[in-house]
């Protein structure tokens, strides 16, 4: 995955961060999802209904309970195959920083590549939720104002990073910086842009 996403890279780019997220930070977000209470209600209620169906009378009846609960705890087996898959996942996820855009890959079966030029960006975040400050990391989100016609990308996250802080200064100086050279007006633009007091030369 890493050196798939490595292939996107143009020739005259400069890598200047790569990496993946913390491993633990990771599984651990993956298993204490948004879905983890509803799918435990879900399930304690089921299994409560079929443990009740199993010490009734009616062999009968099984060959219709079992099938029908089999699809009705359809919400459990959901979150369970994302915990479950959340390995491969882990392992597809990488992250390239150049001096031109921030690339991103993941995907468990089918694989994705996601690419946000800094020209297209428009402002930079910091996120450190609950399993961030636990494992001591955190999520740089890059976000445009509208979705690209080329990747259709309206934002990408470099998620669950231990040097978040540094990254963070990487990519607002770089958003700052490339953003502010592309929209100087080009006709106007002298041969070395003093004006926004970026290393980039028109």
């Amino acid at each position: 995955m890493k050196n798939d996403l490595k292939n996107l890279i143009g020739a005259n780019e400069t890598i200047f961060y790569e990496g993946k997220p913390d491993k633990k930070c990771f599984i651990a977000e993956s298993i204490f999802n948004k879905l983890m209470p509803f799918a435990i209600i879900w399930g304690i209620i089921d299994f409560g209904f079929l443990k009740t169906a199993f010490s009734a009378d009616g062999a009968g009846e099984m060959l219709f309970i079992i099938p029908f609960f089999a699809l009705h705890l359809m919400p459990v087996w959901i979150y369970l195959a994302g915990v479950v898959f959340s390995f491969a996942r882990y392992k597809n996820t990488y992250y390239i920083i150049t001096d031109n855009a921030i690339y991103v890959s993941g995907g468990v079966f089918s694989k994705t590549y996601k690419t946000k030029p800094f020209a297209e960006m428009s402002h930079i975040d910091l996120h450190r939720g609950i399993f961030d400050q636990l494992f001591g990391v955190g999520d740089v989100i890059a976000t445009s104002n509208q979705i690209s016609d080329e990747t259709g990308v309206a934002s990408v996250e470099i998620s669950s990073i231990a040097d978040y802080s540094e990254v963070f200064n990487m990519v607002k100086k770089l958003q700052t910086d490339v953003f502010s050279d592309t929209m100087y007006p080009n006709d106007i633009r002298p041969s070395e842009n003093h004006g926004y007091n970026t290393k980039y030369r028109g």
